[in-house]
């Protein structure tokens, strides 16, 4: 046995006290006058002998009393193996917020039980200790270490939030705030489900940190999930059917049948089927719905789940545009069918431009240009129309019989899509046409029937280079190919589109789809969807309002009507200012953590319409609820971290003690003294002699 305080043991002096009493108090005479002594004799004798033994006792009484307030005081307990640090402590608490936490326990949430640990912990140290609490959130607040009543405080404050964090990250984290106090004793405790995926605990690495850790345990691990939602295509057409493809999983052991799947698009919810899912796994589904007006959409997919439900929603906003717009720059003469091909399309509009008369500022404008046989390429142009293709346009270019090599070659080597060699007048016929690549890819119902590929009369050789071949001669050659830059793409023709040199242009069945399927590839398919808390940069078109105005605003949508919530005026947690930095026509956003809450967020200049939408959803990294069992997190662990009973439910902060002081006796000691008190008392006023 120890003591926490062993100079109070020198008041064991005390007990000197009664005892001196006990020698001047109980051993005074009363002379008492009688008149008749004849029977006192036998009575002294017998008087005498029941009062030195209620004496002794009442004396004993006094000093085992005082021997158990001195032990009390001097705080004695019973070390453990790991031994007992003395003096003031710094005490590091880690809550794990995050949505996992929200899954059911035996009489509450696991955050609940949680807290309520943090509050027995803060509890069973001393109030000249200092605590920091710790959430997800990393918040700056608590970098610090702060009093026994600010910790406590801070505990009622935690809510849910969307952040997960590795356990290492946390443990880093308080290590650099216990560090900053100039207590010796450091103490840290993690509360956590430990799931598998953040529990890294072998990732940290120091050694004398002393590290406790505190399972909570669901009672059911049942979960399921909307992970993602993607369109099967990249660009959604008006008056066309969009198909949904989405990602749903079961993250339990056991199956999940009848899980029903429902769709709000624009303001109105209805059910497209329900699913079977075995357990751990999961299911695509395709969820179709009509594009029926121009302009920005807001969709959700949703699933009826309990009781971990932020993963049951998965928002997605897209823009349809009203029409597809194609320039063509022209080295002589416009191309009749090429002015043919997108003329019965009212989704499509053509433009034609002389080369020698162009407008570049307008060039963002389209989603395809077209290269139309131009003598040369010059370097204004071809800087240009890199740039085009870098932001995410498509480019297709035809080269004029009597090309000029050199300035085509230099335009090339931007794309490192080789060289052009000398034009070669010779027959030769298409072979191949790339059914896998984007242009053709579910043009033909029938891969393998016999298509009438196209033919020219001479071409331009198009040396080997890292370039996707489309169509291909019957030597291996490439008719069209495609070189990727940035979010676009060049796509290159051996042949010119002189229909004196190639049958292409009457070829309705190659050439029709390529040059739609080349448009609608072009128009840069804006990301349906964010993540919270990832470090995304959002991007739209730099404009300026008719004040003047130039700061960018995001305001978050209700739910229910497509509104700002609060009856339509956004309070300050509704609308806020994000990071932005403006290059050239395109201004990027981002919002950092600011954005909390899932759904959808409208771009705005102050008075103006909506710029933009961008759809945000929680990390469904927390989606997993498999969580490390106690045999599996103790195996491996270093000395310096321990595990405190999660079944520790009837006095937690006790059990703390223990672990940290070892097994407490002070408490005894004062039952003790009490109770040799009470039997005192009794003594005195029971025993009569």
């Amino acid at each position: 046995m120890q003591f926490i305080f062993p100079a109070f043991l020198a008041a064991f002096a005390v007990i000197a006290v009664p005892v001196i009493v006990h020698l001047f108090y109980f051993r005074r005479f009363k002379r008492i006058y009688f008149t008749n002594v004849r029977f006192l004799k036998e009575v002294k004798e017998e008087t005498s002998n029941r009062r030195k033994l209620r004496n002794l006792l009442v004396l004993l009484m006094r000093c085992l009393a005082i021997a158990a307030m001195v032990l009390a005081f001097a705080q004695p307990f019973i070390p453990l193996a790991s031994g007992v640090k003395k003096g003031e402590k710094a005490v590091s608490v880690y809550v794990d917020n995050s949505f996992s936490m929200g899954a059911l326990s035996k009489n509450a949430p696991l955050l609940e039980l949680a807290k309520q640990r943090a509050r027995d912990i803060v509890g069973a140290f001393g109030v000249e200790d200092r605590f920091q609490v710790l959430t997800n959130d990393f918040e700056g607040r608590d970098q610090r270490l702060v009093s026994k009543e600010d910790a406590l405080s801070r505990i009622e404050e935690i809510r849910n939030s969307p952040a997960s964090r590795d356990l290492s990250k946390v443990l880093i984290r308080q290590q650099q705030c216990l560090n900053t106090g100039k207590q010796e004793n450091k103490v840290v405790f993690v509360i956590s489900d430990f799931q598998e995926n953040i529990s890294d605990l072998s990732s940290f690495k120091d050694s004398l940190l002393d590290i406790n850790l505190v399972p909570m345990r669901a009672v059911q691990e049942r979960n399921i999930s909307v992970d993602s939602a993607w369109f099967e295509n990249p660009v959604q057409i008006l008056n066309q059917p969009a198909n949904l493809l989405v990602k749903i999983s079961n993250r339990s052991d056991e199956a999940a049948e009848e899980v029903r799947l429902s769709l709000r698009h624009d303001g109105q919810s209805k059910p497209v089927g329900s699913l079977n899912i075995p357990a751990r796994a999961s299911k695509l589904d395709t969820v179709s719905f009509n594009i029926l007006h121009a302009g920005w959409h807001e969709a959700k997919i949703s699933v009826t789940d309990y009781p971990v439900q932020f993963d049951d929603d998965y928002y997605l906003a897209f823009s349809v545009a009203d029409r597809i717009n194609v320039l063509a720059i022209n080295g002589l003469q416009p191309n009749k069918y090429l002015n043919n091909a997108f003329l019965g399309v009212k989704y499509f509009q053509l433009d034609n431009a002389d080369a020698r008369a162009l407008d570049y500022s307008r060039f963002s404008n389209y989603q395809l240009i077209v290269l139309n046989e131009l003598p040369s390429i010059s370097s204004g142009l071809a800087n240009e129309l890199e740039t085009f293709v870098q932001n995410g346009g498509n480019l297709l270019v035809f080269p004029s019989q009597t090309a000029d090599l050199n300035s085509y070659n230099a335009f090339l080597q931007t794309f490192n899509a080789g060289n052009l060699g000398s034009f070669e007048p010779s027959k030769r016929q298409a072979s191949q046409v790339n059914t896998d690549e984007f242009v053709f890819n579910d043009v033909f119902l029938n891969k393998g029937s016999n298509l009438r590929l196209p033919a020219t009369q001479g071409n331009f050789k198009i040396a080997p280079s890292r370039g996707e071949y489309i169509l291909t001669y019957r030597d291996g050659t490439a008719l069209l190919a495609k070189f990727q830059k940035g979010e676009g793409a060049l796509y290159l023709s051996a042949a010119p589109l002189n229909e004196q040199v190639n049958d292409l242009v009457s070829n309705g069945e190659i050439f029709v789809p390529m040059l739609f399927k080349m448009a609608i590839a072009g128009t840069k398919g804006r990301q349906i969807a964010y993540t919270i808390g990832k470090d995304e940069v959002l991007e739209s078109r730099h404009q300026i309002s008719a004040a003047g105005e130039t700061i960018y605003r995001l305001r978050r949508l209700s739910d229910n009507t497509g509104a700002p919530a609060g009856n339509g005026q956004p309070s300050s947690g509704d609308e806020f200012i994000p990071e932005q930095r403006i290059l050239g026509s395109k201004v990027l956003l981002t919002p950092g953590t600011q954005v909390r809450d899932a759904g959808w967020y409208r771009l705005h200049l102050q008075g103006d319409s909506t710029l933009a939408e961008y759809a945000y959803n929680y990390d469904r990294k927390e989606s997993d609820l498999t969580y490390k069992s106690d045999e599996a997190l103790a195996g491996g662990l270093p000395k310096n971290m321990r595990i405190i009973a999660q079944n520790a439910e009837a006095n937690f902060g006790q059990v703390v003690n223990e672990q940290e002081r070892g097994i407490v006796l002070w408490r005894w000691c004062v039952v003790f003294a009490l109770l040799f008190l009470a039997l005192e008392v009794l003594f005195l006023r029971l025993w009569k002699v």
